[in-house]
C-alpha cells in the first residue's frame, strides 16, 4: 500500500478557488488588495510543495502524478506569485498570462482523464479540471474587464462550481482514505 496526500491537495485547491472567487467578486477592484495575501500565500505554498514532491518522487501509481502533481505545481506557483505581487503592489497581468497556459494544461488533463477513464469518477474529475482551467484561461480578460460586473459574476460562478466539485471529491476521498489506510503501518514499524 502506498500513501498519498491528494486529499490535502484537493481541499487546498478548494480553499484557493473559493479565495480566488472572492477576489474576483469583491477584491479585484478593491483599494485593500493586501487582505488576500495570506490566503493566496498559504494555498500556493501547500500546492507548490506537495506538487513538487509528487512530481519528483512519483508516489502514486501511473499518470496520477502528472495529473495531480504537475498541475498542483502550476496552481501553487500562480498563488505564490499572486501573493507576492499583491504584497509588492505589482500588476497581476503577467501572472494572468501564465495562468492562461496553466489553464490550458488543466483543460487538457481534464479531457484526458475523461478519455482514459482515470479516477473513480472520471467525468466529475475531468469537469473539475476543465472548469479550474477555464479560471486560468480567463484570468487576463477578467483583469482587463474588471469593471464588467456580469463578466466577473460568470467567472465567480465557474470558480465556485469547480471548487464544489473538488470539495465533493476531496471530502469523499478523506472519508475513504481514513478507512482504507487505518491498518497501514510505516516501513520502520513493520
Amino acid at each position: 500500500m502506498f500513501i498519498d496526500y491528494i486529499t490535502l491537495m484537493l481541499i487546498n485547491m478548494v480553499a484557493g478557488l473559493f479565495l480566488l472567487a472572492d477576489y474576483v467578486y469583491r477584491g479585484i477592484d478593491s483599494s485593500n488588495q493586501r487582505q488576500w495575501i495570506p490566503g493566496f500565500g498559504i494555498t500556493g505554498a501547500i500546492a507548490l510543495t506537495t506538487g513538487l514532491h509528487m512530481s519528483f518522487t512519483w508516489l502514486v501509481i501511473g499518470s496520477f502524478n502528472i495529473a495531480f502533481g504537475e498541475t498542483s505545481v502550476l496552481f501553487g506557483i500562480l498563488f505564490v506569485a499572486a501573493a507576492v505581487s499583491l504584497a509588492q503592489g505589482w500588476d497581476l497581468l503577467t501572472i494572468a498570462i501564465y495562468g492562461f497556459f496553466a489553464g490550458l494544461v488543466a483543460i487538457v488533463v481534464g479531457i484526458r482523464i475523461i478519455n482514459l477513464n482515470m479516477t473513480k469518477q472520471p467525468i466529475l474529475s475531468g469537469i473539475g479540471f476543465i472548469l479550474t482551467g477555464l479560471g486560468g484561461i480567463f484570468a487576463a480578460p477578467t483583469l482587463y474587464w474588471k469593471t464588467n460586473r456580469t463578466w466577473r459574476l460568470i467567472g465567480v460562478a465557474v470558480l465556485i462550481v469547480a471548487a464544489l466539485i473538488w470539495a465533493l471529491t476531496g471530502y469523499l476521498a478523506y472519508w475513504n482514505h481514513l478507512e482504507g489506510f487505518q491498518k497501514w503501518v510505516p516501513a520502520p514499524m513493520r
